[in-house]
């Protein structure tokens, strides 16, 4: 028995000292009131013995669900042989057999003329690392975002963002960002609907090349396949060739990030391969280190223009990380997981779909791959031109605590916080997907009826 933590504490007694010594700043404790005791595949374990089915699986970053076999092989033979945990940037054959399996995961087009730079822990770091790249390389100022994109809670990372709550306390954020409409199929910017993406790829290239357009001409223009925070919004492929189209045209790169929806989520390895598209810039992070914490940017060679020590960090040499990286990497591609995630999401938005007829809350289902939204809404008041009603987010947050209660551990988020989010590790069963959809049918239902009330 470990001795870390005595087996008679509760979860109310860590949740108590939580409460006391941790910052106003924490928020899943807030939603999910749990201390964990153990975790193992999609199955977390808490202090007072409760077992709870995991759709959130650290916002995505555990691939391969809590404590897999590969992982931990990974990371004691790293131990067995006493490779220092702690490199900077210097190298070492662990550093070298990831970046090689890295490339090697990557469409082989892209791996020949990519260069990769080794980041903070965070997805946020690598995001700054790709602003200060764009910059270096081509002497512009101008990012271009899109609404409802969230990038990090960094100063940089977060003007970039579109949320805006955390934004009101914060002056000064980093200036010369924009934002663009981004297509929201259900609440098109447009009123559009599934052809709003068209007029959207129109606004785009007017605005770039509209010398009144009150912006110059950008460092980059980043953007999300599939948003997450924003709703699990998953963009057009025809769009995003379009994109593609426009931002090479006028030579402007692309940055892409795939924090969240990397390594096999959306059923395919990176999820820009969708649209048969490569971006200039690639960032990764979460399930790129195995569980623990890495990022990495990958760009085009013709970027590196930056001098020695423009971007570093103390931490960037995480060599567990690595080798659980590495680990996770291979066993994702020969155990065929980003299919697996594609039929499985496949699966389980139809099942979706279906309870949509059958309650009242649901007004969206969609998502791609493991990476799925349901946006919760009320229909006692009236909808818009498209016929989408008014997103919901106090029943969303009803329903996200009838399944905790249930054992189901998901995220909400979206607009308004409106969406059901569900993220699960991609080796989820079909066993327990069908479990979390009984427990997820009940908690909607038992929730419309409190709301009711």
């Amino acid at each position: 028995m470990s001795t870390l933590v005595k087996p008679s504490v509760s979860n109310e007694v860590l949740l108590s000292m939580q409460n006391i010594r941790e910052s106003n700043a924490r928020s899943y404790p807030r939603r999910l009131p749990l201390a964990i005791q153990k975790a193992e595949g999609a199955i977390i374990t808490d202090m007072d013995n409760k077992e709870y089915i995991d759709c959130l699986a650290g916002a995505g970053t555990l691939a391969l669900g809590h404590n897999h076999a590969v992982v931990r092989q990974a990371i004691q033979e790293v131990l067995a042989n006493f490779i220092p945990l702690h490199t900077l940037d210097l190298t070492t054959p662990v550093k070298e057999a990831f970046v090689d399996e890295v490339f090697a995961s990557l469409p082989e087009s892209f791996a020949r003329k990519a260069k990769i730079q080794f980041c903070g822990p965070t997805g946020g770091d690598a995001i700054e690392a790709a602003l200060k790249l764009v910059k270096t390389a081509t002497g512009n100022r101008t990012i271009l975002s899109f609404q409802g994109g969230y990038h990090g809670s960094t100063h940089g990372t977060l003007s970039i963002s579109g949320t805006t709550s955390p934004k009101k306390y914060i002056h000064a954020l980093v200036p010369d960002t924009h934002f663009l409409p981004y297509p929201y199929e259900y609440r098109c910017p447009f009123g559009m609907g599934e052809k709003g993406h068209e007029f959207i790829s129109t606004y785009i290239e007017n605005t770039l090349d509209d010398p009144e357009s009150g912006i110059v001409t950008p460092a980059g223009i980043i953007v999300e396949i599939v948003q997450g925070e924003g709703g699990s919004i998953p963009a057009p492929i025809e769009w995003l060739k379009q994109l593609r189209r426009i931002t090479k045209e006028r030579n402007i790169p692309l940055i892409i990030d795939e924090v969240q929806t990397g390594i096999g989520r959306t059923g395919k390895m990176f999820a820009f391969e969708h649209a048969d598209i490569e971006p200039d810039v690639l960032v990764l992070s979460k399930a790129i280190g195995g569980s623990l914490p890495l990022s990495v940017v990958i760009y085009d060679k013709k970027l590196d223009q930056w001098e020695a020590g423009a971007h570093i960090g103390t931490f960037r040499g995480n060599q567990l990380a690595m080798a659980a990286g590495r680990a996770t990497l291979q066993y994702v591609k020969e155990h065929q997981l980003p299919e697996y995630a594609h039929q499985l999401g496949q699966y389980i938005q139809e099942q979706l779909k279906n309870l949509q007829h059958q309650v009242t809350s649901i007004g969206d289902v969609r998502g791609r791959g493991l990476m799925i939204g349901v946006e919760i809404v009320d229909k006692t008041k009236a909808p818009n031109s498209i016929g989408s009603y008014p997103g919901n987010g106090e029943l969303a947050r009803v329903i996200q605590q009838e399944c905790f209660d249930r054992g189901v551990i998901l995220e909400v988020g979206g607009r308004h916080g409106a969406v059901i989010r569900l993220l699960p590790p991609l080796i989820i069963t079909k066993q327990q997907v069908d479990e979390v959809f009984v427990r997820l049918e009940d908690a909607i239902k038992a929730a419309e009826k409190k709301w009711v009330k």
